[in-house]
């Protein structure tokens, strides 16, 4: 026993310095990251970055084993899941691969390059590279190997007739596509799907037995069971049956799963859901403001059931001060939990014509989060003092309790201010001063927005009406009036203010980035002003007072849509991002958005930001950049769904209305012809090059026009067509039109 007492400690010591040695070699290993700040802004339990793992295969100069890159990185047991996290990652974004021996190689010293594959209608496509730069060509044969959206690394093999640089593909990192909608056809007992979205050209085989019920002609989804290769298509079986084409609501199905919308909700966010209560309780209220004294109105459209915006405005002086109370998602969506994990999923709402896909399940967003009027919800609140010149000079944010006084309408704003006739239900009295108040408000930070030289361009919206089989009535442009712009303003006035909080106070945010024109965007818009004796201020750097300017000086010009839409068509799409660039076309330094988390998640996320440092705390939702990109691609996601299903409407309101002529403007310019926007009937179609004369046509990208290379006939942006609809095809969505001779001239063209 002594013996074993006496060695024992030695024992120990010799483990413990052993031990010693080991952490002292791994603090070396993480202390040379150059990104290590990075990842434990990050992460509480930093992994070495991309950069190191990177460095380090190349140091070894030779593929290198996963099990001897831990040894090389000092990955601890207990690390070891999530180092293969990260390197499937890295696998997924082309940065490493594997080879036959399953060790792991640097990509990029193969001269490969990883990239998302762009599937086109006639079967062939193109690599998108990750890292920017010239796009490669994938023939057909090159393509069936693949579907549009999968992740491959492919590397240049030569160029083609037409010069463009051919891409062989060398390994696929990752396919996009599970699932497909699309319509079943049976032609001589063969049963394929042909998918929806026309960038699949490939057929999904469908084998005996994997039919179920469904019939052909049939919308339906599939389930992709084997992937296509270069000596075999796409196989799959049919999991669920849509319906027939023409089905009401039937192209609402088909976009939510063409765009893989998520439109269910996860059990464990609906139970979740459930477990809320109706209606606010008091133990809800303790440590809030009580604002319930307060005449906070919320100003929506006629069809909104989603409140998550109230205002209240009261002169002081000769300033005011100005409430904007915003539903405290928050409280109810905790960080992490099912109900966040679908709205994250979901990114926002989605608004199709006579449904919409909330982001939230309809007992909160509908419901207990909605700023109903008579009961008492949760807020968050930016109180603003607002002097004589528009300028914000004081501002605070808060948690309050709210009880809305009433849910009005634009229309009824404007004809209680008598902007408008009136019409329907009168607004109360007693709210009449508040919003007296609230429109001298606005006509200040009118003024002021001016002044701030924000673009704002007058485009026309439209509403569709529909009958009683859910198909297109009539399309009508909607108004807007100062009701609407005196609420936007309220808004961008507590969005500036919550970027402000959060930027001041050094915490992350998302902000709402819009930069201004790239150099090749802003030397094509001075060579298409130049024709018309125009220029744009500002050099080689235009700031929005610039575009604002440009915009004043023409607003009487007889071709202000033509000219208006360049100038729309030269700027950037606004994205989210953690990197502030300011928001150029409200001309604004910095700006987020905050008055919306019913139906926006970056909303949410700026909310929990401001409540962490209310609380003095720091807000983490993970990566903030990725973050941003997700909240992107849904909002591009939506807008895409939306407009196909607008689309495909238009499409079947327009079918019966073969050979009739229409008056027009050209509203897009491509190289295979022009599009047409009806008057009045608010629907757009294609002519085809072809239909466009017996000549040639040189497309000039810089002056938006076709120009006839012997006729010198030109067909440029808003010029001003005469149509006839020669073809509407519900299966892709295209309205089909002919250039027609006006009455008693030769003459089809009229420059706007």
């Amino acid at each position: 026993m002594k013996k074993h007492s006496a060695t024992q400690p030695a024992s120990t010591d010799a483990r413990s310095g052993a031990g010693r040695k080991r952490a002292t070699r791994r603090e070396a290993v993480r202390l040379s990251d150059p990104h290590r700040a990075r990842e434990a802004e990050r992460y509480e339990q930093p992994l070495p970055s991309r950069e190191l793992i990177l460095e380090t295969l190349a140091q070894q100069g030779v593929p290198v084993q996963e099990e001897n890159l831990c040894g090389l990185l000092q990955i601890e047991a207990g690390e070891v899941e999530s180092f293969r996290r990260r390197l499937r990652a890295m696998e997924r974004d082309g940065q490493i691969m594997r080879n036959r021996r399953d060790a792991i190689l640097v990509a990029h010293k193969l001269d490969l390059i990883a990239g998302r594959v762009e599937g086109h209608p006639d079967g062939y496509g193109f690599l998108v590279p990750d890292g920017g730069g010239e796009d490669l060509y994938l023939s057909e044969k090159q393509m069936r190997k693949v579907l549009h959206g999968d992740r491959v690394m492919a590397r240049a093999s030569g160029v083609d007739r037409r010069g463009r640089t051919e891409g062989a593909i060398v390994e696929i990192i990752s396919r996009a596509n599970t699932r497909l909608v699309g319509r079943l056809h049976q032609p001589r007992g063969v049963a394929f799907v042909a998918a929806e979205n026309r960038r699949i050209s490939q057929d999904i085989l469908i084998p005996p037995g994997a039919q179920g019920n469904a019939r052909p002609g049939q919308v339906v989804t599939v389930e992709i069971t084997a992937q296509p290769d270069k000596n075999a298509q796409p196989e799959g079986r049919i999991v669920e049956v849509l319906g027939n084409y023409a089905d009401p609501g039937m192209e609402i199905e088909i976009a939510l799963r063409k765009h893989e919308l998520p439109y269910a909700f996860p059990g464990s966010a609906l139970r979740l859901a459930e477990k809320l209560p109706e209606e606010v309780r008091p133990n809800d209220c303790k440590g809030r403001a009580d604002l319930r004294a307060l005449a906070l109105v919320t100003i929506d459209g006629e069809t909104a059931r989603d409140f998550d915006d109230a205002v209240c405005c009261k002169r002081e002086g000769d300033g005011f001060r100005l409430w904007v109370a915003i539903a405290d998602v928050g409280h109810y969506v905790r960080a992490g939990d099912a109900l966040d994990a679908s709205a994250h999923e979901r990114g926002n709402s989605v608004y199709f014509p006579r449904r919409v896909i909330p982001m939230l399940p309809e007992k909160l967003s509908n419901g207990l989060c909605s700023l109903k009027p008579g009961v008492d919800r949760l807020c968050m609140v930016c109180e603003m003092a607002v002097n004589a010149q528009g300028a914000i000079v004081d501002y605070r944010f808060y948690a309050a309790v709210m009880r809305s006084r009433a849910r009005l309408t634009y229309d009824q704003v404007a004809a209680a201010l008598g902007l408008l006739p009136a019409k329907g239900l009168a607004v109360a009295g007693e709210l009449l001063p508040q919003l007296r108040d609230l429109y001298a408000l606005y006509r200040i930070l009118a003024k002021a927005r001016a002044k701030r030289g924000a673009i704002d361009f007058e485009t026309i919206e439209t509403q569709m009406l529909f009958d009683e089989q859910g198909k297109i009535e009539h399309i009508v442009p909607t108004q807007r009036n100062d009701a609407h712009r005196l609420i936007e303003e309220c808004m961008l006035a507590a969005n500036v203010c919550a970027s402000d909080f959060l930027q001041s106070r050094k915490h992350p945010a998302l902000y709402r980035v819009h930069e201004g024109p790239t150099p090749e965007k802003l030397e094509a818009l001075r060579i298409f002003l130049k024709q018309f004796g125009l220029d744009l201020t500002g050099g080689d750097a235009p700031q929005a007072k610039d575009y604002a300017k440009l915009l004043a000086r023409i607003k009487d010009r007889p071709d202000i849509q033509l000219l208006q839409t360049v100038l729309l068509r030269s700027l950037k799409q606004a994205q989210y991002s953690p990197k502030n660039a300011g928001h150029f076309g409200l001309a604004y330094e910095a700006y987020t958005h905050f008055t919306s988390p019913i139906r926006r998640y970056p909303d949410l996320v700026v909310h929990r930001a401001i409540q962490a440092v209310l609380a003095g705390k720091h807000y983490k939702p993970g990566d903030w950049e990725a973050l941003g990109a997700h909240c992107s691609m849904t909002e591009r996601r939506a807008d895409e769904a939306t407009r196909d299903v607008e689309s495909w409407l238009k499409c079947y309101y327009m079918q019966d209305r073969i050979n009739e002529e229409f008056d027009g403007s050209i509203s897009a310019v491509t190289a295979f012809g022009i599009f047409v926007a009806l008057d009045d009937i608010y629907v757009e179609g294609l002519v085809h090059v072809s239909e466009l004369g017996e000549d040639y046509y040189r497309y000039d990208a810089a002056r938006h026009q076709l120009l006839g290379e012997r006729s010198a006939q030109r067909f440029r942006l808003a010029d001003r067509v005469r149509v006839k609809l020669v073809r509407v095809d519900l299966d892709t969505s295209r309205i089909d039109f002919r250039l027609v001779a006006e009455s008693g001239s030769k003459k089809r063209v009229k420059r706007s």
